[in-house]
């Protein structure tokens, strides 16, 4: 297969051809307002390639995205990946097929911003530069515990840029040149959450390049709105510790204390009910405030509960390769 080079033009603008994977399972509802993102791109038209990869869907997405690819004015290609129900095999199945020697990779339930393409690639014209990270940034929500979620930046890449075992970025929003996957590996296609940072890790351990931070690169995504929700994305966050511990060696999160809880409880019901309850009849204060901690000691809770329940299945090991 011939990958299109890196493309520098006469007009010191730096726009190379790039390949945008999409792993989507059960995305119908979430497709149109994808595609319109898509559009909506500053980046080159002719220079973008869209792989959008059905994950074996139930619904009707790999007919949505078959159509948009026949009918929209940018270069869509529809995929499948149905041996392996996993977006980091769907992603895997996206690398090999791409065209560009640059991969960026967004979620089917994320809004990129206009600019995005276009300051997620910028940092490339470094050639040291291997991985690009863009920001993730919370959809507007009405709902107490989106309020929450959104106060604590929960999506924001500054959690995992700032990581103490290594940083990493998350596919949501996440650009890698193809020689990195050449080198170090695709993803581990039958692990179901953590693939972004042992991908990353595993790239910076090989000092293939640097990664770069790029803030104008941003994508939107929603947060969780229900507890169940919240406890579920949690209990994942937790998993995903003991699954990187075992394949890198990071720390485990360690349990919070009867006595601990106790502390926190009690000092939110003396001092932050009180506090935030005059700010609230005064209008400087939200809901948002007066709960805070007890959804953080709830967060962390499934959290713990994730990560302690956790056992990595040998076959999450693999590494695929071109």
């Amino acid at each position: 297969m011939n990958h299109q080079p890196l493309d520098f033009t006469t007009t010191n603008t730096f726009f190379p051809h790039v390949s945008v994977v999409v792993p989507i399972y059960n995305g119908e509802k979430d497709l149109p307002d994808l595609i319109s993102c898509l559009l909506a791109q500053t980046y080159p038209k002719h220079q973008v390639e869209y792989l959008l990869v059905d994950n074996n869907s139930s619904d009707r997405t790999l007919t949505f995205i078959e159509t948009a690819a026949e009918h929209c004015p940018i270069t869509i290609r529809p995929l499948r990946e149905k041996q392996i129900q996993s977006s980091y095999a769907a992603r895997n199945t996206g690398i090999r097929a791409a065209m560009s020697e640059i991969i960026a990779f967004t979620d089917a339930d994320c809004r990129p911003q206009h600019q995005w393409l276009e300051a997620l690639v910028e940092p490339f014209v470094n050639q040291d530069v291997t991985i690009v990270a863009g920001e993730i940034a919370a959809l507007p929500g009405k709902t107490l515990l989106e309020q929450y979620a959104d106060r604590q930046d929960t999506l924001s890449q500054k959690h995992t840029l700032a990581h103490k075992f290594c940083p990493y970025g998350q596919t949501a929003n996440l650009a890698i040149r193809r020689i990195a996957f050449e080198k170090a590996g695709l993803f581990r296609p039958y692990l179901t959450t953590g693939g972004d940072a042992d991908m990353c890790w595993r790239i910076l351990k090989e000092n293939i390049g640097r990664l770069e931070f790029s803030p104008r690169a941003i994508v939107q995504h929603r947060h969780r709105a229900t507890l169940k929700e919240l406890e579920s994305q949690w209990r994942r966050y937790g998993r995903s510790n003991r699954y990187l511990h075992e394949l890198h060696g990071i720390e485990l999160m360690k349990p919070t204390t009867a006595k601990e809880y106790g502390y926190l409880l009690l000092r939110w019901l003396l001092k932050e009910v009180p506090k935030n309850s005059c700010k609230a009849i005064a209008r400087k204060a939200s809901l948002v405030d007066l709960l805070s901690t007890p959804i953080g000691l709830f967060t962390g809770i499934a959290r713990y509960s994730g990560q302690k329940d956790a056992q990595l299945p040998e076959k999450a090991k693999i590494i695929d390769w071109f």
